[in-house]
């Protein structure tokens, strides 16, 4: 097996859009040297002094894959923040160049592809480390460790788990949504099946809001609705063989009264064709600007209960629930600080060379909450029986 790359010390922050906050500047605190990558240069040095951190970290050009590529260095460490289809070239700069790699989106098939390469030349590829995916990670294997040194890992039960986040308007408007990324990707997601678990029985919603239901979290009501597939994170989250999931579902919350206001666009969503979605996706984005004067509120929710027939089922919930303020929007703040903490233990070397995601057990995630909790990112914890 190859060694695993000692890390150079070196970060290379590409992109600085709506999600590069505060994590960034915590590792200008603990990296040896930090470069922050955008469109041009004074792009990039614009970044950094709206972060207040102009002089701790470089500004520089990022013209094409190869300006960068020419900047790496064995063991370095780059941070994709781009749009999720532009990591797997990404990564494939990094096994090239013999740099370990970031990001806190999905694994994809083009992403898994290049991870292989890079496991054997010795790096670290660490995806799905931000807020969904990431915290919820996290908040979903802290619960099942719980859980399973409670109830039993051969204790026959059943099980509900339920993961929903959003990011919405922290003063709710007409539209009952702030959009906190590109418009036709809200859009996209919504047209895309979600595939989940209920009652015991697989069920696949083609149109996602159809199968929006009211959730109430700490006496306030939402709108919840399933997202993307579901099912695969049965088997990611290594629940014990002997509990039965009743459901499981994966999904994304949106402010109460949601559903009524966004009438308009899912009857578009339904019979309009691409071309009329781009369309939509640019009219949603001038009716509904976002302003420097607006606050974003990000709500992460994740539940277990676990019965095994005895009348006293176990249960755990984990709530996340921030306001942005006017350093830095909540959405940054809970993807860039889960993203820099791990990027923190590729650089101590407690990560061995492959694909990672945010965590695979529940004593990782309980010391990967540990470490948010000291970074000032807030969240609670309720236990049942």
């Amino acid at each position: 097996m190859t060694d695993r790359v000692p890390a150079s010390g070196t970060v290379h922050w590409v992109g600085a859009g709506l999600s590069t906050g505060s994590g960034l500047a915590g590792l200008c605190r603990t990296a040896g040297r930090v470069l922050l990558w955008h469109r041009t240069e004074d792009r990039a040095a614009e970044a950094l002094a709206g972060l207040g951190l102009t002089g701790r970290a470089e500004p520089r050009a990022l013209t094409a894959p190869a300006a960068l590529a020419a900047a790496l260095e064995p063991g370095d460490v780059v941070v994709s923040m781009l749009p999720a289809p532009e990591h797997a070239g990404l990564l494939a700069v990094c096994v090239r160049a013999r740099a370990h790699f970031a990001c806190s989106s999905y694994v994809s098939p083009e992403l898994s592809a290049h991870a292989e390469a890079a496991r054997a030349a010795g790096l670290v590829v660490l995806t799905e480390t931000g807020l969904d995916p990431g915290v919820d990670h996290l908040f979903a294997h802290s619960l099942i460790g719980r859980a399973r040194a409670r109830v039993g890992e051969h204790t026959p039960a059943s099980y509900r788990l339920t993961s929903y986040c959003g990011g919405v308007p922290a003063v709710p408007n007409d539209f009952r949504y702030r959009f906190s990324w590109a418009p036709l990707g809200v859009l996209g997601a919504l047209r895309s099946p979600a595939r989940y678990l209920e009652d015991g029985a697989e069920v696949t919603a083609d149109r996602p809001w159809e199968a929006t239901r009211p959730l109430v979290l700490d006496g306030e009501t939402f709108e919840a609705y399933p997202n993307r597939d579901s099912v695969p994170f049965v088997a990611q989250y290594g629940l014990p063989a002997a509990w039965t999931p009743r459901t499981f579902v994966r999904g994304t919350l949106r402010l109460d009264g949601w559903l009524k206001a966004w009438e308009p666009v899912f009857e578009e969503l339904t019979t309009g064709d691409d071309e009329r979605i781009a369309a939509l996706a640019r009219r949603l984005a001038a009716a509904h600007p976002t302003t420097d004067a607006d606050r974003d509120r990000v709500v992460l929710s994740v539940s277990l209960t676990v019965d095994p027939g005895e009348g006293r089922p176990w249960t755990g919930a984990y709530l996340l629930d921030l306001t942005g303020d006017a350093e830095e929007s909540a959405m940054a703040r809970c993807v860039s600080r889960p993203l820099a903490l791990g990027v923190r233990h590729i650089l101590d070397g407690s990560l061995r060379a492959g694909l990672h995601r945010a965590a695979g057990t529940a004593q990782r995630a309980d010391r990967w909450l540990a470490e948010l909790a000291d970074d000032g990112l807030e969240f609670t914890l309720t236990l049942g029986q």
